[in-house]
């Protein structure tokens, strides 16, 4: 028997974050994605047990100030473009109120952590979520690229095919032929 799963990585990390501090009886305090507040002091032991458990599931603890910013731009932007509300402003806007800094500033940093641009990681992100919806949601092109604001499928399908290699289209063939023969077995 095979099952298709769809899931939501922000949901999912919240809920080791709190199983595991749950479980180690830590009084926490979650102010948004990626940021805990521990709300008693914790023993160099129990810092280390804690961390090496969140370790285990891909979770690491920044302690660089520039590291922690780039980790939140990271997280907005996939929280803006995995949301299924309609987030239709420019990614530029949206990162800077949601971070309170200016947009040149996250721009500048994210680039001199990285080595790559804002505009690329979100364009990765948004092909990554358009393959997700072309797997598990069944979506017309059309669907998709509106909902991820793309001015078009053309525009879709260039980004597409420039960060895979095939086009969505060919995507959607490969996967229905995937699932013809997992059927079949």
């Amino acid at each position: 028997m095979k099952i298709y799963l769809k899931f939501d990585f922000n949901t999912i990390c919240r809920k080791v974050l709190e199983d595991c501090l749950n479980d180690k009886n830590i009084k926490y305090r979650i102010l948004s994605f990626g940021e805990v507040e521990f709300l008693d002091q914790i023993s160099k032991e129990e810092q280390k047990a804690l961390f090496g458990e969140l370790n285990e599931y891909g979770i690491e603890i920044i302690e660089n100030q520039k590291s922690a910013l780039v980790q939140k731009i990271k997280d907005t932007i996939v929280d803006m473009v995995f949301s299924e509300r309609d987030v239709n402003v420019k990614a530029s806007v949206y990162l800077a109120e949601k971070l309170n800094h200016s947009y040149g500033y996250l721009s500048n940093l994210f680039s001199e952590v990285t080595y790559t641009s804002i505009e690329n990681f979100i364009i990765l992100q948004k092909i990554e979520h358009s393959k997700q919806l072309i797997v598990n949601d069944k979506l017309t092109l059309t669907e998709i690229a509106y909902r991820l604001n793309y001015s078009s499928v053309a525009h879709l399908s260039t980004q597409f095919k420039n960060t895979t290699g095939i086009t969505p289209s060919q995507f959607q063939k490969i996967i229905s032929k995937r699932r013809e023969i997992a059927n079949k077995k």
